[in-house]
């Protein structure tokens, strides 16, 4: 079971929770600082204090004070009136990471809400209750305002919510589960908007993904270097250790390790006239290494804010101060996910340039056309490549950065914003299309071996090759590929193609 006491979460951990519903609890050490912070709202609040989101109006109705019978109105028409989402609902997965990152963030003790409301939100993780949040409607600050809302009104028992993958009003589900809708205090609906958990949790389990895909990478460019008759010249550990960039030898260690022992190689190991191979053969190590650098890069930035206070104002139990500040805004996350982003979509452009290698028949070293049988009776993957094509352009466009775009809101009083909302579900679309993209490659890799049959790849490489030919037979005659790209894209998220080697 999960500790939640408010320290970073690793991508991996936000996984467990989310995708394989590992259990959590409030730690036992973040319960004063909890109990601490809520006593000086109260404090407040019986002094009849002004103090913002306690006891005035929000944003620009920040000067509005608001009567002290009203206080517990104010919160609950707050949580109202900001669920205004659009779209189709967060995937339950992301919804659950949401829940996750924003009970983790509450234990910090700086939000002066009430243990029993944190309790509530961890309760409805652990059975399954899943707030319907529509994914689009959030500016990235003051966080992701219209997400957390509808986050929020579940715990108030309005809304909808899915259990156990059913839909039903919110109400309806806690009982299912055993739970009593929460009665919000001062700044309790506050402390439940503020913050960048929505953005967080899509984009964190896309790169979370994406982590997962640049490793694959090296696989499916390991085999369609064998497939063509490449060399593993490029990869010698003194070259990359002439230009030490820790991704770039990383790659360059788990491609030689997947082409060890290669049939392929040493049949034509002396009479060989190529000088070296194409870019996207031999940079390899320098691409697919500069994509882990800016995902790893980009990994940290998350695990800070998983553990970071994100709401406004901040409780300092320590001498009761409330203060007011930013910590709502998402730049540090939305810069990074246009970075991933980008990133991403220069791993699907590598790979796409090495389809194109394997079924042109004027690259691909002996290759039949197109990978066909019978080309000009069959077509192979002519199209297949035209699909990669297809999703790569995709991927460029929404790999236009959303953080470079602002448009005042509230007013004017909330003037320049994040997106990162935006860039988290662009990042989300391009992993996916990643993943099938590498699906493609992996195929048509895999069947540019059958054709240097009965010679065998790299250890690595025969691996990959077995797993594939376990989900997708050889293409003896022109069929359908599309159920064969979901099953091998739907394998690399399952993790079936990682490598054992990979020193990452």
């Amino acid at each position: 079971m999960m500790q939640l006491c408010g320290r970073p979460l690793t991508l991996h951990e936000i996984a467990r929770v989310a995708l394989e519903k590992e259990p959590v609890a409030i730690a036992l050490q973040a319960q004063s600082a909890i109990h601490a912070s809520r006593r000086v709202v109260e404090e407040i609040v019986s002094r009849h204090a002004v103090i913002y989101g306690v006891s005035t109006g929000f944003g620009k109705l920040a000067d509005v004070q608001i009567p002290a019978d009203q206080l517990e109105q104010l919160q609950v028409n707050l949580v109202r009136s900001h669920c205004c989402g659009i779209g189709r609902p967060l995937s339950e997965t992301e919804v659950r990471a949401m829940m996750l990152l924003r009970a983790n963030v509450l234990t910090l003790g700086f939000s002066g809400i009430r243990l029993e409301v944190i309790q509530l939100l961890v309760d409805m993780l652990n059975r399954n209750v899943c707030p319907v949040i529509p994914e689009k409607g959030s500016v990235g600050a003051s966080g992701d305002l219209a997400p957390l809302a509808h986050l929020a009104l579940a715990l108030l028992g309005e809304g909808e919510a899915f259990s156990e993958g059913e839909r039903m009003p919110s109400a309806q589900a806690l009982e299912k589960a055993g739970l009593q809708p929460s009665e919000l205090r001062a700044k309790e609906g506050l402390a439940l908007l503020n913050g960048t958990q929505a953005m967080h949790a899509v984009g964190g389990l896309a790169l979370f993904r994406a982590k997962r895909l640049v490793r694959v990478a090296d696989v499916a460019g390991a085999m369609t270097l064998e497939a063509l008759k490449g060399t593993p010249v490029a990869f010698d550990v003194r070259i990359h250790n002439a230009r030490p960039h820790p991704g770039q030898q990383a790659v360059a260690r788990h491609l030689l390790t997947l082409l060890g022992e290669s049939e392929i190689r040493a049949s034509h190991l002396q009479d060989d006239p190529r000088v070296q191979d194409a870019y996207s053969l031999r940079c390899m190590p320098q691409v697919h290494g500069a994509v882990r650098g800016a995902l790893a890069h980009c990994e940290e930035i998350f695990a800070i804010e998983s553990g970071s206070a994100t709401d406004n104002p901040l409780v300092f139990a320590d001498n009761g101060d409330v203060l007011s500040g930013g910590n709502f805004h998402g730049a540090p996350l939305a810069l990074a996910l246009d970075y991933a982003a980008i990133a991403t979509t220069d791993l699907m452009s590598i790979s796409e340039r090495r389809i194109d290698r394997l079924t042109n028949p004027d690259l691909s070293e002996g290759l039949p056309a197109f990978l066909a049988q019978q080309p000009g009776m069959q077509s192979g993957f002519m199209i297949a490549h035209v699909a990669a094509v297809a999703l790569l352009n995709e991927a460029r466009v929404l790999a236009h950065p959303a953080s470079v775009d602002n448009l005042p809101t509230s007013a004017g009083k909330e003037d320049h914003v994040s997106m990162g909302m935006t860039g988290a579900l662009k990042l989300r679309t391009i992993v996916d299309d990643a993943e099938n993209v590498l699906a493609i490659e992996l195929l048509a890799a895999a069947e540019g071996l059958e054709f240097r049959r009965p010679l065998k790849a790299g250890r690595g490489v025969e691996r990959a090759f077995a797993a594939l030919r376990s989900i997708a037979p050889r293409l003896e005659e022109d069929r359908a590929l599309s159920p064969d790209i979901e099953r091998v894209a739907a394998a690399i998220r399952a993790g079936k193609f990682d490598s054992e080697n990979d020193p990452l």
